[in-house]
């Protein structure tokens, strides 16, 4: 009787199986869609951008992402709760989850959210530093690799359970009260004051929210009624506050937590759009508080994106991945050999964090690396991907290029350049376009408007 009851509920379990199987099994022409999602909480002890690992706090740092199937090579996209992935450290990533997913690296963009309590990643200048016998400190990659070992392994866990994907759906709510334009220009049209993302004056934080986008955009994945992936973008500098010690998402890695809850079925993607000269500055004077009350700002934005998703039938032929490959023009300021000779000295202007990560730079330019700008297409959807701590502006334009279609964009990608402000933003001045903090030449604007145009015309 036992046997008789062990086999029944075996082939009752293997009919099961099979069924669920056989939903997701892909038809012909059909796109799939895999999910993962992996702890990059770096220990105590360790090394984060500004100050080391002292303690935890309840919600950790997260790299997750989605892999699209069935539509050429897989495409891969990732966004992970860290400051930066610079240079040698975002081609790795790349070439990992490229290696992990089965496709090649021109099809996977790995973009941070620039939280701050946070690690940086620049496998480049941890080279420059360690065949000079210096200790990479921040540089320090060994954790970073952990990651990467963990997200490989969770893509290839994750293929075999991709889901067919017969709709996707996009949406946008205006979010109220959380950005605002750092630059506060003065009567000549020149930069006066930085309104940062916490400011304590009253007066830089009564002054107008200047140029932003207000839009949280959402475009999400499904299999029937059935959420899949939910991808949300917004453009902003993420800090509430920090230098605490303490590894946190800040307040839109709290905001895509809430929306997790709310929408459990969905794995929650936030993607950081053109946000180089936007902060939370004028809706936050640095109070702890002002975390959670930012955080229900965005998430109420979100919620409302959500409840606005028209939903489209999709199928593999409607996917494509477009890459433009480009070349930023380095800042003029920028030396190749007084960088070095500043390392060979170990001069303190070196040796703090800007010098390894600079010089980095300027070689990968001196020897024609060129920066993969890529889009999205899904139907009438374009995801813009790009590199550095990039200005609003390009996200605005790049909106008003395609008014007929649902354009947005996630930055951050890359951040080698640093800042990447607008041509005239170099004439204004201001802290985001001072030589100690962009890379990059007012050409730059140049090459990658030409870049977007010929993405979102194609």
């Amino acid at each position: 009787m036992l046997t008789r009851v062990f086999l029944l509920c075996s082939t009752a379990c293997l009919a099961l199986a099979v069924n669920v199987l056989a939903a997701d099994s892909p038809a012909p022409g059909t796109l799939r869609l895999a999910t993962f999602d992996v702890d990059a909480t770096p220990p105590i002890a360790s090394q984060m951008a500004y100050d080391p690992v002292t303690n935890k706090w309840d919600l950790g740092l997260r790299a997750r992402g989605i892999v699209l199937l069935d539509a050429g090579k897989p495409i891969v996209l990732c966004a992970i709760d860290w400051i930066g992935l610079a240079n040698g450290a975002n081609d790795a990533f790349r070439e990992g989850l490229a290696r992990a997913a089965g496709t090649t690296s021109d099809r996977v963009a790995v973009h941070a959210l620039h939280q701050h309590d946070a690690p940086l990643a620049d496998f480049s200048a941890e080279k420059i530093l360690r065949d000079e016998g210096l200790e990479p400190l921040v540089f320090d990659g060994t954790f970073q690799r952990e990651v990467l070992a963990s997200l490989e392994t969770a893509i290839r866990d994750a293929i075999p359970l991709a889901r067919t994907v017969t709709h996707v759906g996009h949406g946008t709510a205006k979010v109220d009260r959380v950005a605002s334009n750092r630059r506060i220009p003065g009567p000549d049209g020149k930069i006066r004051a930085v309104r940062y993302t916490a400011t304590a004056d009253p007066a830089l934080r009564a002054e107008p929210e200047g140029t932003i986008d207000p839009m949280v955009s959402l475009v999400s994945f499904w299999n029937g009624d059935t959420p899949l992936a939910v991808l949300s973008y917004y453009a902003t500098h993420p800090q509430s506050y920090y230098r605490t010690g303490i590894p946190n998402p800040d307040f839109p890695g709290v905001a895509r937590f809430m929306r997790q809850l709310e929408l459990p079925a969905a794995l929650h993607v936030h993607f950081n759009g053109a946000g180089g000269n936007i902060g939370a500055g004028k809706y936050n004077d640095g109070s702890p508080e002002n975390r959670g009350i930012l955080a229900g700002r965005l998430a109420d934005g979100m919620r409302r994106a959500w409840d606005s998703t028209v939903r489209e039938p999709i199928t593999a032929s409607e996917v494509n991945w477009t890459v433009e490959p480009v070349a930023l023009p380095p800042a003029k300021h920028l030396s190749i050999d007084q960088l070095e000779a500043q390392l060979k000295a170990r001069e303190g202007t070196f040796m703090a964090r800007e010098g390894a990560t600079r010089l980095a730079w300027l070689r990968r330019c001196r020897d024609g690396h060129q920066l993969d700008i890529a889009v999205l297409k899904l139907g009438d959807i374009r995801i813009l991907h790009l590199p550095g701590e990039l200005f609003v502006e390009y996200q605005l334009a790049a909106k008003a290029l395609r008014p007929d279609l649902f354009v947005t964009m996630a930055a951050y990608g890359d951040y080698g350049p640093w800042y990447i402000g607008t041509a005239r933003a170099y004439e204004e001045g201001g802290y985001e376009t001072e030589p100690t903090s962009s890379n990059v030449a007012p050409e730059v604007e140049d090459v990658l408007m030409g870049a977007i145009r010929k993405l979102l015309n194609d």
